[in-house]
Order: structure tokens, then sequence, then C-alpha cells
């Protein structure tokens, strides 16, 4: 077990790699290998691996390096700043991508979409992300909208379709983070995600993957006193968590370590206990959630390591997976290759509905009676050495015969029971995706409408404050009205009583005319 021999350049070498056996990949006379490091990020486009970043020395790094697996070379790629971007700032010249390190990285059409990290080029206190386009060798910072999570390292990140998932990590101030949150890569609009109760304790340096586009399961990690061994499995369409009872080898806790999923099996490697490295390479089935180890390696060997990358690719028709990097005790630049053993495929338990596990059992048992329909027929004309075709008359022929065609009659009628059960399968298949795109859009009108009602009813709370100080207004009208007419009535019993006093005092029109006859006579 461990690291059997190493692979020389060519195609011809990696076919011929044991199975489930780890192998130095050397690379091609000539080709010089990238400065060792570790927390850098990797992926595989077009038959090559692209190394991202990194430390090393306590120094981050803002190489690309590349290896080819056509030729076995590597090289450095040095993307250009986008021209737009150049422009738009006002700079000239070819800006190098930032330094990062404790970054993540995910393939997406032809870019590399490249997700927070330590970065001293950055001063925001949000996460950053950049793209790599491979084809134009150009790379440029993204603008994303929405609610932009925290800035931190150590995160984890996976990808359905064009929904970037993000979990934990730990922030600028060595806060340790259990968020979740979801970058759509075709608007870069973030949206945190609230879910039950009950998920993974804040963590960071662990691993994530998405089973069946439908589950994300999270394993392992550290926080800043222990390291963990559990594993958590969350519904994206109920958003609910879940620990669920796994069977099979006994795995120690670790942190940094790094896993990729191919179909159904979940391959994990490296990392470490804040003691020394996990020797062991380890598989978990997602289906049935069974552990087991697949090989291993010894304390010094340079997969017992932490901050390594993973990868899987298909080359020549065969899946592999690739380990670059990592540290344990020094730095590593070496390229490990793995030909897993194709392993059975299961029907997967999460995803079993008793239609559809009726449906399954009926394949089964129709494949199985075939199956053994068609080797006994074989069984028959070998021991009696038969061609029916040319066989002379006879009654041992005949019954021969007669048996060959009832079993033939016989596999036909399970063949045709077996494509009614196909043809059943892809209509429950079919109801499926329709319910499934009837919950989508229903979800979606849901919180359309569940906006809209929180619009209206901010509206009507409005509305009630302008009517009640309305009311208030109304209220005071109504009562100076009043005191108005009060006031009115008063006037006008002054203006009468004074108009009544003036009469009497003068006595009269009649009576000031004939006073003022008597005085003209007296004159």
């Amino acid at each position: 077990m461990g690291v059997e021999g190493t692979v020389n350049g060519g195609e011809e070498g990696l076919a011929a790699a044991p199975y489930d056996s780890w192998v130095l990949l050397r690379p091609a006379d000539g080709s010089s290998r990238p400065p060792a490091r570790y927390k850098h990020a990797a992926e595989v486009i077009q038959d090559k691996l692209y190394v991202v970043g990194g430390s090393r020395n306590g120094r981050s790094l803002s190489d690309v390096q590349v290896f080819d697996f056509r030729t076995f070379k590597w090289s450095v790629s040095s993307p250009s700043r986008d021209s737009n971007q150049l422009n738009l700032e006002n700079n000239a010249g070819n800006q190098p991508f930032p330094a990062l390190a404790g970054h993540s990285l995910v393939k997406w059409k032809n870019n590399l979409v490249v997700v927070a990290g330590n970065s001293r080029a950055s001063s925001s206190n949000k996460v950053s992300v950049w793209l790599i386009d491979v084809e134009t060798n150009s790379w440029s910072a993204v603008d994303t909208y929405g609610k932009v999570p925290v800035a931190r390292s150590g995160q984890s990140v996976s990808l359905i379709g064009s929904q970037l998932i993000m979990f934990g990590g730990e922030d600028n101030k060595r806060r340790l983070l259990s968020d979740l949150h979801i970058l759509d890569l075709e608007t870069m609009i973030w949206e945190e995600i609230k879910t039950e109760k009950g998920g993974p304790a804040p963590r960071y340096d662990h691993s994530a993957a998405v089973y069946a586009d439908h589950y994300l399961l999270i394993f392992g990690g550290s926080s800043h006193s222990t390291c963990f061994s559990d594993m958590y499995l969350l519904d994206l369409q109920t958003l609910e968590w879940s620990q669920p009872d796994t069977q099979g080898a006994n795995i120690t806790p670790r942190s940094g370590h790094a896993g990729t999923m191919i179909d159904e099996n979940w391959y994990i490697v490296g990392g470490g206990d804040n003691a020394s490295g996990s020797t062991d390479t380890i598989v978990m089935n997602a289906s049935k959630f069974v552990w087991s180890v697949v090989t291993s390696v010894s304390i010094r060997d340079s997969l017992a390591c932490e901050g390594l990358t993973l990868c899987s690719t298909t080359i020549d028709g065969e899946k592999f997976l690739i380990a670059f990097g990592g540290y344990n005790g020094k730095y590593n630049n070496e390229v490990f290759v793995m030909k897993p053993k194709p392993r059975n495929f299961v029907q997967p338990r999460l995803l079993q509905s008793p239609a559809a596990a009726a449906a399954a059992a009926s394949v089964t048992a129709a494949y199985a009676v075939v199956t053994a329909t068609d080797e006994k027929t074989r069984d028959i004309v070998a021991a009696d050495d038969l061609d029916v075709k040319r066989a002379e008359p006879g009654s041992s022929s005949k019954q021969t015969v007669a048996e060959i065609d009832a079993l033939n009659w016989e596999k036909g009628k399970l063949e045709s029971q077996l494509a009614e059960v196909r043809a059943e399968n892809s209509k429950l298949k079919d109801k499926l995706d329709t319910v499934k795109l009837s919950y989508s859009e229903l979800t979606k009108e849901l919180r359309s409408v569940e906006n809209q009602l929180a619009a209206e009813g901010s509206r009507c709370q409005k509305l009630e404050s302008q009517i009640a100080a309305t009311n208030k207004r109304l209220q005071s009208a109504d009562s100076l009205e009043n005191e108005l007419e009060v006031l009115q009535q008063q006037i006008s019993q002054v203006e009468q009583t004074m108009t009544t006093a003036q009469r009497r005092k003068s006595g009269g029109v009649w009576k000031w005319v004939a006073g003022s006859a008597e005085v003209s006579d007296n004159e």
C-alpha cells in the first residue's frame, strides 16, 4: 500500500498505473516543477491542471502554474488583467493576479472562479471574487451584489450548475463561521441562506461536496482548539441539516484535507489533527454512508500533509485522482495520481421513493430472470452440442427445440415486461422532473408574493399613521370650530349690549334733534 513507484510522461504510463494506489507523476525531461506551496487552489480544465496561488514561508503567491497531462510539462500561465478593467481604472501595463492563500476555486464554463482567501491587495472586508479565462489567458475582478459575505479564508465552496455554495471559514478577525451563502454566477448576486438548526459547529479547513445536485455534505475541519471527524448533510430543498449514521471504517479527525466526488464516491486525502498528518486515503459511498480506507502512506509521506488539493479528471476514458502540494514539515510541489478501482453502482438511498424502489426491484428481477434464461439456454446447447437449424429429426432433438422455443418465448415476455418497467420508470422520472420544476416555480412565486405582502404591509402601516395624524387634525379642527362659534356668539352679545347702552345714553335720535333745535333758539 502507499505510494507505489512513479509514472513517466505519456498517457501509456497512466494507463498502466495500478488501481487504488498513489503513484508519483514524473514530469517530462526539461520541465521544471513550480515552487512548492500549500493552501493553494487547483482544478482541471481540458487535460490541464491549473494551480492558483498558495502560501510559502508566510508569503502568499500570485502565480498560476499549469501542468499539461498530454505533454507532462509544467508551464507558467501569467494571465493579464482584462483590458476593459484596465481602461475603466485608467491603469496601464500588465497587472499580475493578486497574491492569495486559503482561497477556493471552481471551474465554470471556460473560467476558473476564485473565491475568498487572504489577499493583501484587497482592503475590503467583503468576500472578493475573480475570474480567470483560460481561453484568453486573462483575469478580472468581479463586482458582486446582494448580501455580500464577510471576507474569510479556509471556507468550502461547491458548485451546482451556476450556483456557488460557500460554507464556513475564518474571517479576518479569526472568528469562526458557520454561515451559508449562495452566489449566482450568472447575475453575480449573493444570497445568505438561513437553514434550520442542528448544523455543523463553526469551523474552517473542512471539506464539502455536492451529491445528486440535492445534498451538501460537510466533513471534518477544525476550530481553534480541536479537529472534527463529524459529517453533516444539508437538504438543499428543505434547508434542513442532519447528521447521518455512517458505517464502515473508523475515521479519525482531520483538518486541512482535500476531497473530490467521483460519481457517488467522495474521496478524501491528507489533512491532520494538530499532532500528525492523516496517512489514509478514505472514500465514502454517499448513497449508503459507508466509509472505506482506499490506501495508506507513511507518516513522512508527502500525501500525509495539510493544505494540499485534490482534483479528478478523465484521461483516455479512465478517471484519475490528482493530488498536488501541501505541507508536512516541508513544502511539497509533487503531482500524485491514483486510478480509483471501479465500484459497483448502488441505487441512492437518499433519493429512492417507494415507487422508484418498486420499479428498481422489478427491473432487477427481470434482469435476473433474463440472465438465468440465457444461461440455461447456453447450458442446454453446450451439453447436447446441438445446432437447431441442422439437427436431425428425433424425439430428443424435438424436445430440446421445444424447450428452447419455450425459453425464448419466456425471454421475450420478460423483455416485454422489462420494457414496460423501463417505460414506467421514464414516466416516473418525467413526473418527478415536472414536480421539481413546479416546486421551483411555486417557490419563486411564493417568495414574490411574500415580498409583495411585505411591501403592502409597509404601505398599510404608513397609511394608518397618516390616517391617525389626519384624525387628530380633524379633531383639532372640530374643537376650533366650536370655539369660533362660541366667540362669535359672545361677540354678537357684546355688540347688542353696546348698541342698547348707547341708545339709552343718548335718548335716541329724535332727542338729539330736539336738543339741537333748542340750542339754536336760545342763541
